[in-house]
């Protein structure tokens, strides 16, 4: 018998300082001859040789991914895997741009710009589950990748790996990261048959026979045992707070005719379950269907919650305490919760699809879809009051669970936790469409005409707040741009202008409940004046820093011989044309703004390079007309003086800890705002101000708008308002409780609007 054996030391420079030395050994047993009952082998395969095989309880090739950590942009981030009902992370030794590229396209982005090491979006928790990981860059799924194996790894959280996908989503890609619990995805759908003739006819469904979806198409769940916990976590699924009981006796005598296929037994939720996949239940498979003896389909009924009741019948109150913001539609955004009189957010420490659910059934919702981590809802700018929120399901507020009161040491508002719930289905993305885009994101906006064709919506009026309607009744995210000419895109065979004069709020579900004429009046009639939208799956978000004002507040005597300039962009009051220059002064309110974009995506001008404005007088360009507006009210909410900045030139004057400045005004440069940046504005620079030289001494109310025309597509509005109490006596001001426009309750703003001596214009 001749025996060989072959070592192999291969000196690993990646991991010089950690182990030094990696040692394979392979021993190959070559027997010159065998025995009568064959040869009887043994063999390891060297660890990084491993491709990793589907396990029975959670196939690795079906590994959800998601990005986290801090400071990022949406498209960027540490790289975590969902596996074994666990989220860990990947370390970079052997990492590439090739693994990279499997990942960003896993996320739905179309390719990855790069990729980082050494945890620069801060150190994950929990598991790492992949380390060596060698991909060619065309697999389909990071665990189709060949790697050391799941679980197995020899490194640290200081060596996470993170990814920078192109911020460019490949058409038509679903989203299927959500993070949910066990194995759901055996029951890819529920849906609720209606058999009442009126009930099929009118939407939200909200009672009917429970059916699952499975590969072979939908069945019926046998009833036996069935609970009003089990019913919970369905209405749950289906987009309602709350289950209701119905006369099971008239759907009976209808089943009695139809043909049952069972597919689904001896279902056991506790009521806390997010999806009925969740549950304790029994699976039949597609060619094993059992009868449900003494039991027939479960019947269900579900509440709906204010926003989604018909007719108008509200029985409950969305409650006052808990909030959604920054989301595109109805049922998601960052977690806001109110403590005594002002807003606050919630940290991501601890923060799962419980606690998500909680928040969502409190608001109207159904159960949380998604939990979400990092700020990616946007980050709020007021205080944190909660983190590692911990509910169990069943409380009624996330006030009643168990959480921890913090301190900004403990948490940033990178970490602000959001949610995303399931809405009921109310068939309002086949209501319209778009026509002519480059893509499935943009075009023109086409109605039904209502003689069974589509028609176009005349351009005159249509404005941003229209533009968010349509984005978000299409499922397209927000708005990015509102299109009044369209002339550039294909009309297809859709030339009939049918609606004119749409005038939306911004928070309608649908285009259809906004104001619109009812005459066709439409100037423009051509197809090329027809309303266009371009969406888009992220927003920037402006917010003035309220307390910088409130600090840097002052009045200033400025001679008239250095305020030409500033005559020149018109921002004095209208007396101050009839003035002897270059004799006397005027008195100016001054203070400075810190503007910060607190969104997802780089806020930049609507404007073009080419149409940008080149003032001599200070010596740059301008991008927009009118950025800020800021204005001095009385008691009845008139303006007593205004100032504005004309067309400001938007740039990062600083940036938080980890992202770079990208925009600069100088020597003709890009001009925006970066997500995590802000653009400063000192006291000290022209039109930084309020000329108040005609003000009468008294208590006003202080108001400074960003973006007050709505140029430019935000997340969020409501938080682009600024106001302040002021006290002017003629030679001093004072300012306090400045603050940003959603940040009191609604009690506190009345408050803040009737303070002492504000019903007169005296000072009190």
């Amino acid at each position: 018998m001749t025996q060989l054996f072959l070592f192999e030391v291969i000196w690993d420079k990646q991991n010089e300082g950690r182990e030094g030395v990696r040692m394979w050994a392979c021993l190959l047993f070559f027997l010159a001859s065998c025995s009568p009952g064959g040869l009887a082998q043994t063999t390891r395969a060297p660890p990084t040789a491993a491709t990793p095989g589907p396990s029975p309880s959670s196939s690795p090739q079906k590994a959800k991914v998601r990005l986290a950590g801090f400071p990022r942009k949406h498209n960027e981030g540490r790289v975590e895997l969902f596996y074994k009902g666990e989220w860990g992370t990947v370390c970079d030794d052997d990492f590439s741009i090739a693994n990279a590229h499997v990942l960003c396209r896993q996320l739905g982005f179309v390719e990855a710009t790069g990729w980082t090491h050494s945890a620069k979006y801060g150190k994950g928790q929990g598991k790492i589950w992949l380390d060596n990981v060698q991909c060619g860059g065309s697999e389909q799924n990071i665990g189709m990748c060949k790697s050391r194996g799941w679980g197995n790894s020899d490194c640290t959280h200081d060596e996470d790996a993170g990814v920078i996908c192109k911020d460019e989503r490949i058409p038509g890609f679903v989203q299927t990261n959500d993070i949910r619990d066990g194995d759901e995805d055996k029951l890819e759908e529920v849906r609720l048959r209606p058999v009442v003739a009126a009930a099929k006819k009118r939407l939200p469904v909200t009672e009917g026979i429970l059916e699952v979806k499975r590969e072979d198409g939908w069945a019926q769940v046998c009833d036996l045992g069935w609970t009003a916990k089990n019913t919970r976590v369905v209405c749950g699924m289906l987009g309602f707070p709350q289950e209701r009981k119905v006369n099971n006796n008239f759907y009976r005598l209808f089943m009695e005719r139809q043909k049952k296929v069972y597919r689904v037994h001896s279902v056991a939720c506790t009521g806390t379950e997010v999806h009925l996949g969740a549950c304790r239940l029994d699976f039949k498979a597609p060619n094993g269907s059992v009868p449900c003896r003494g039991g027939s389909p479960v019947v269900l009924g579900c509440v709906p919650g204010p926003l989604f009741a018909r007719d108008g019948k509200k029985k409950s109150k969305i409650p006052g305490n808990v909030r959604l913001k920054g989301g595109a539609y109805r049922g998601e955004g960052r977690v806001e919760v109110l403590k005594g009189s002002e807003w606050g957010s919630v940290c991501d420490d601890r923060w799962n699809l419980q606690s998500a659910s909680v928040v969502c059934r409190e608001l109207g919702f159904g159960s949380a879809k998604e939990a979400m981590t990092g700020g990616r809802m946007g980050q709020g700018v007021g205080p944190i009051y909660m983190n590692e929120v911990k509910c169990s399901g069943h409380e009624r507020s996330i006030w009643n669970c168990p959480f921890k009161n913090i301190t900004s040491e403990d948490c940033q508002h990178t970490e602000d936790a959001a949610v995303r719930c399931n809405v009921p289905y109310m068939g309002l993305d086949n209501a319209i469409r778009l026509g002519g885009g480059r893509s499935r994101a943009e075009g023109r906006v086409e109605v039904p005409d209502g003689a069974g064709g589509w028609g176009l919506i005349c351009g005159e009026t249509w404005t941003t707040r229209e533009a968010i309607v349509a984005c978000r009744q299409l499922g397209l995210g927000y708005a990015n741009q509102a299109n009044q000419e369209t002339w550039y895109w294909d009309t297809s065979n859709v030339t009939e202008m049918v609606w004119s004069g749409v005038k939306c709020n911004g928070n309608e579900m649908s285009l259809a409940q906004c104001q619109r004429h009812k005459t066709l009046t439409c100037q423009k009639a051509a197809a090329k004046f027809a309303a266009g939208v371009i969406c888009s799956e992220t927003a920037s978000d402006l917010v003035l820093n309220a307390t910088l004002v409130q600090q840097s507040v002052y009045i200033e005597d400025r001679p008239l011989h250095m305020l030409y300039c500033a005559a020149e962009e018109d921002c004095l009051s209208k007396s101050a044309a009839g003035a002897n220059w270059p004799y006397g002064h005027r008195r100016l309110l001054r203070f400075s703004s810190q503007i910060h974009n607190v969104g997802r995506a780089d806020f930049k001008p609507k404007a073009g390079r080419h149409s940008w404005l080149w003032h001599a007088c200070h010596g740059h360009y301008h991008s927009m007309d009118i950025f800020t507006h800021y204005d001095l009210l009385n008691a009845n909410g008139s303006k007593v003086a205004e100032g504005h900045k004309a067309s400001f030139c938007l740039e990062d004057s600083d940036c938080q800890e980890g992202v770079s400045k990208r925009y600069e005004c100088a020597n003709f440069g890009d001009q925006g705002i970066t997500v995590g940046c802000w653009d400063m504005y000192r006291h000290d620079i022209d039109c930084q101000w309020i000329d108040i030289t005609d003000v009468k001494p008294g208590n006003y109310i202080m108001q400074v708008v960003i973006n007050p025309n709505q140029e430019v597509a935000e997340s969020d509005f409501t938080n682009n308002a600024m106001k302040c109490n002021c006290k002017y006596d003629g030679h001093r001001i004072w300012f306090h409780n400045c603050h940003v426009g959603d940040a009191f309750s609604e009690e506190a703003e009345r408050r803040f609007e009737k303070y002492p001596g504000q019903l007169s214009n005296h000072i009190s």
